[in-house]
């Protein structure tokens, strides 16, 4: 069953629709990322993916409810989502950021148990935190920072991880460490993850799945050996480009045509 899909969805901020009509469905226990130039819509169908966004038309269906008609508390029990730049108040710890993703799970009564502290362990040891769990958010380096945020997300214990751009603003060895993470998370505790990427490269070689948009439109979707195509990056990002093997996965590598040596 597919946990999470959309059916024609039509999805804006007012006036004109960016995501026009789109039918997606997000692969269960797999990683999946959507890619596509910028202003294509991959932001917004993620937000409407987590009910941050409600569509215009069509529907955003989460087990097969309709997800704006499943209450707040019980779409965050199922659905965590990490947004692209996260700010963190003023002096928190780690550890005390993690606990924030066990909201959801809280009674009035019972604010916190010991299954929220068990949790909250789990995820400061998924993520290599829990050396550093009492220093302060705003201290942290970039790549431990981006952990922190994810390792708030994964306490919220949710079968269904949702992140945007999560590689943002970090150097390339700590884009490599937040996307291995990605993987062993997934591969280790079967959560399925839905992450918009920029890099074509760490797509290809993370994803199972891959979702191209193109003007607000899913321009191919499928594994990543089916959508990297020359044809189809030179439709989408309006590239000339050679799509060879990866010499280290044999995943799709695609390298531009452009430059030195190259077309023009």
């Amino acid at each position: 069953m597919t946990r999470l899909r959309t059916d024609q969805a039509i999805i804006g901020y007012g006036g004109d629709p960016i995501v026009r009509g789109v039918d997606v469905e997000v692969p269960d226990g797999r990683i999946t990322a959507i890619v596509g130039p910028n202003g294509c819509g991959k932001s917004t169908l993620l937000r409407a993916l987590v009910r941050l966004l409600e569509p215009s038309g069509g529907t955003v269906l989460l087990d097969g409810g309709d997800i704006h008609r499943i209450p707040t508390r019980e779409v965050a029990r199922r659905v965590g989502l990490l947004p692209q730049s996260p700010v963190a108040p003023a002096g928190i710890t780690v550890k005390e950021l993690v606990a924030r993703g066990r909201t959801p799970h809280q009674r009035i009564l019972r604010p916190w148990s010991p299954a929220d502290e068990t949790a909250v362990m789990s995820a400061l040891h998924s993520t290599a935190l829990t050396d550093i769990e009492d220093a302060v958010v705003d201290e942290l380096s970039g790549g431990q920072r981006q952990r922190a945020w994810i390792a708030m997300t994964l306490a919220q214990d949710t079968p269904l991880m949702l992140l945007d751009e999560p590689t943002t603003y970090l150097d390339i060895a700590h884009q490599y460490d937040v996307m291995d993470l990605l993987h062993r998370l997934n591969a280790r505790q079967e959560r399925t993850i839905v992450m918009v990427v920029h890099d074509l490269h760490q797509a290809a070689r993370y994803a199972d799945h891959v979702i191209a948009m193109h003007a607000g439109e899913v321009a191919a979707a499928g594994p990543p050996a089916e959508v990297f195509t020359e044809d189809l990056i030179r439709r989408v990002f309006g590239l000339e480009a050679r799509v060879i093997p990866d010499p280290v996965t044999g995943t799709p590598m695609v390298v531009p045509a452009h430059g030195p040596g190259g077309t023009r």
